[in-house]
């Protein structure tokens, strides 16, 4: 079938070579237009599980508390104390500059929030002291900033020298409410089947906000860009850092964008720059830099034209591309020059002929185990990881049919030129170096294998996916340094929220318990569960064992608010009774800032708003919030189904922790999809066997190394095993594929090692050196995982090499699954 497909091919574009020429310059001119469509995603939606129940709780955690879209400024002054009137000037100055954008809806400061020192509860309906009063005093108001249960290492550090300003940036009640309703219709999808009325709807609605979302980040990307114009002015006089998901989203966007430009024009000079020292004449520069090249752009334009957006994990398939088609086009060209060398009297036509032929069957094999390999990250059940593999599974399918009607048809007008003389350059003694080993020494490789695979399999039972979300970023980078200096100074960066529920059947009993000391029908959360003086030193508690473990910063909560109300008391703690009363005399400003974010109406659910310090290197988040969960059960007689734990902490660990699951189903899957490959190539179950061990090697070899050096997985890494199987496997079927042939001469295995390092071990040779230095220009990002992906992708290459010219030939040699009659 496959041959018959070929001579279909060799017709095609041999023949009617300007004809075909003609469509891919029209297909290339469609894709150039749609490329202007091309989109990238750093939302948050980009960076989650699918069908995460903590997604969805957090969903409505922050639909009753509040969103955590914000920003936050850090202010340093250089020079003067934070609390001269001078400096207390410039501040109030930068925050009536930021509140002066569109896009900023409130600017909070230690100059706006109030000053509850020497105040009493009922004193606080005559309004409420700040420090930008004239008549304030600045040294008082410090030591309440230094002392408070509220402030204290949230606004201001401890040192008194470095404040926070919180900016809360305009929503769009349109995105709301879609998102809200393409969750609901998702929700609804995920329990039962919709009806047709309502997957339109769904489907319509998903249209509309990723209509949305594209105009909303790119206003995103300009209000960041204007709140970092007018901190520069003020940047002078103090040290200012930005920080808050806003900015992280924007910034991202950036490394992507300058990924994609740098890493795949990095990778188009190395390409020309190693065809010109492998092969020299022009032609096999020119024709592979183009091949590789439309390649990368048709993929740009079906991304667009499929509004398919690509985020930080799939910011390399440019370079993957071009990988990808090189390694395609280059054994291609190998083929070619070593016919053309056997049979100097051949026409064009000729060798072009025989060269699709002997090499479409190998790479259609090695094109669909390299679909399966990232196919087989669709089981990650990660957003962008899914999206990833679907990406280059249409990518490597884009890149086998281009190479093959592109390749014969750019080189059918042209003569076969001057005969190739493959001198024995490094690349054939290396190769020779290998088969030498291979037969003289085939012992010591043997056991130097086994010992391998002892140690990367040792190193894999070190691996971790608990890594810290500040090291995915350059210390230079504004995102490390905000993070790094918020976590330090300030309470914390991550998020985490505990919510707890009143027990089931409870609400009923607290309300009629209390019926007799109320004197009014409506004394608010007072009825609830939580809000009531037999509660509170429950609440009290949970607070201080939340805010004594070693990985929190600040943790706020009801307790926060009711010792606040207590020092506003005279030191007494408040009774149910005066505490509704309270609940209803609080100015409305006040009642938003210590209660709403902290209770809910009805008084039946409170939440502790945790900040996590991202950067402790002992932090290990699974653990601590199993740890809190049993801890809050065992210690403080909670239900299960009280507790619940929410956040960004907990979205992130649930990402991390899938990860090791995705990596070894990963492998699993794509090992038996490569099995049965070989098996259909070869008809033979040794070779399905064979064919799997070379690069199982080079992928155990490279996750140990990251296990030994302590690199964790987090959601580039686990695809390097994937692309090493994918990639790597092409040059284990293109070798078994040759040696099945070399065995068939008069020697039969004594000298197919040999002649087929020779051959297409030349190819296989210069695909690796031009993949892995290739893969090493992503060390340039500024994206840590990137680094990382690229160097370790890089180096899987070298192993694969390196198994599939040592590894593959001993296991041909033993097991000798081919006939040697021809």
């Amino acid at each position: 079938m496959f041959k018959a497909f070929s001579s279909f091919m060799y017709r095609l574009t041999l023949t009617h070579y300007y004809v075909v020429g003609a469509i891919l310059a029209v297909l290339l001119g469609a894709a150039l237009y749609q490329a202007q469509y091309f989109k990238l995603d750093a939302s948050s939606d980009a960076l989650v599980l699918e069908n995460d129940a903590d997604l969805r709780y957090y969903r409505q955690i922050r639909e009753q508390y509040g969103s955590d879209d914000f920003l936050i400024v850090t202010y340093a002054p250089k020079g003067r104390d934070l609390f001269e009137q001078e400096t207390l000037d410039h501040l109030g100055k930068l925050r009536d500059d930021l509140k002066t954008l569109d896009a900023v809806s409130e600017v909070t400061s230690i100059l706006d929030v109030p000053l509850l020192d020497g105040a009493t509860i009922t004193s606080l309906q005559a309004g409420l002291k700040t420090l930008s009063q004239p008549t304030t005093d600045h040294e008082k108001a410090k030591q309440e900033f230094k002392t408070s249960p509220l402030y204290r290492n949230l606004i201001l550090n401890p040192d008194g020298d470095t404040t926070a300003m919180l900016v809360s940036l305009t929503g769009n009640p349109e995105a709301e409410t879609l998102l809200e309703e393409r969750n609901r219709l998702r929700l609804e999808k995920q329990e039962q089947e919709l009806s047709q009325e309502k997957a339109a709807e769904l489907a319509a609605i998903e249209t509309q906000y990723d209509a949305l979302k594209a105009q909303l980040q790119a206003q995103n990307d300009q209000n960041i860009a204007a709140v970092r114009d007018i901190l520069m002015r003020y940047r002078a006089d103090a040290e200012i850092h930005l920080g808050g998901v806003p900015m992280i989203t924007a910034d991202m966007i950036d490394f992507v964008r300058d990924d994609i430009r740098t890493f795949g024009i990095g990778v188009v000079l190395f390409i020309i720059a190693l065809l010109a020292v492998s092969f020299g004449r022009p032609r096999w520069i020119i024709v592979p830099t183009l091949i590789c090249g439309v390649v990368a752009i048709y993929m740009v334009g079906l991304l667009a034209f499929m509004d398919w957006r690509v985020t930080v994990v799939s910011s390399n398939f440019i370079s993957l591309m071009l990988i990808i088609t090189l390694s395609l086009v280059v054994h291609l060209v190998v083929r070619y020059r070593e016919l053309h060398q056997l049979n100097p009297q051949s026409s064009q036509h000729e060798l072009l002929r025989e060269t699709i032929h002997s090499k479409f069957t190998p790479s259609v094999y090695t094109a669909a185990t390299t679909v399966v390999s990232f196919a087989s990250l669709m089981v990650a059940d990660i957003r962008p990881v899914i999206d990833f593999g679907l990406m280059m599974v249409c990518g490597v399918l884009m890149a086998f049919v281009v190479t093959f009607i592109a390749f014969p048809a750019a080189l059918a007008p042209l003569s076969p030129g001057k005969v190739p003389n493959e001198r024995r350059d490094i690349t054939a003694r290396i190769n020779a170096g290998f088969a030498w080993l291979v037969e003289h020494r085939a012992g010591g490789v043997w056991i130097l294998f086994a010992v391998i695979a002892v140690a990367a399999a040792i190193g894999m039972s070190r691996l971790t996916v608990e890594n810290r979300f500040i090291d995915y970023f350059k210390p230079s980078t504004e995102i490390y340094q905000g993070m790094l200096l918020i976590d330090e100074e300030l309470g914390g960066s991550t998020p985490l929220d505990i919510v707890l529920d009143a027990p089931k059947g409870t609400s009923e009993y607290a309300e009629d318990d209390y019926e007799d000391e109320f004197s009014s029908d409506d004394l608010g959360p007072t009825a609830g569960y939580w809000f009531n003086e037999f509660q509170m030193d429950q609440v009290h508690a949970i607070h201080d064992y939340l805010d004594s473990l070693e990985a929190t910063g600040k943790v706020l909560s009801l307790s926060t608010t009711m010792r606040l109300a207590t020092q506003l008391n005279g030191g007494k703690p408040l009774g149910t009774f005066t505490m509704g009363v309270m609940y209803r005399l609080v100015p409305p400003e006040l009642k938003e800032a210590l209660l709403d974010p902290y209770l809910t109406p009805d008084g039946n659910q409170i939440r502790f708003a945790i900040r996590i310090i991202d950067s402790d290197p002992d932090l290990r988040r699974n653990e601590l919030l199993q740890q809190i969960k049993a801890d809050l059960i065992e210690k403080f007689d909670l239900e299960p189904e009280q507790v619940h734990r929410s956040g960004m902490l907990v979205l992130y660990n649930n990402v991390m922790q899938s990860l090791f699951k995705s990596q070894f189903l990963t492998l699993f899957v794509v090992f038996g999809a490569i099995m049965l490959m070989f098996w259909l190539l070869f008809r033979s179950l040794k070779m399905a066997v064979i064919g799997v061990l070379p690069t199982l090697v080079a992928a155990i070899s490279v996750l140990g190394l990251m296990g030994w050096i302590g690199i964790p997985l987090d959601i580039m890494t686990i695809t390097i095993a994937a692309i090493t199987i994918g990639i790597g496997v092409h040059d284990t079927i293109h070798y078994s594929d040759r040696f099945k042939l070399e065995v068939t001469r008069d020697d039969g295995y004594a000298g197919a090692v040999a002649r087929s390092h020779a051959s297409v071990g030349r190819a296989m040779f210069y695909t690796t050196v031009i993949i892995a230095l290739g893969f090493s220009i992503l060390a340039l990002s500024n994206f840590k995982p990137t680094i990382y992906f690229g160097l370790f992708t890089g180096a899987a290459m070298l192993f694969a090499l390196i198994s599939n010219l040592a590894l593959l030939p001993l296991l041909l040699m033993r097991l000798r699954p081919f006939k040697t009659d021809p």
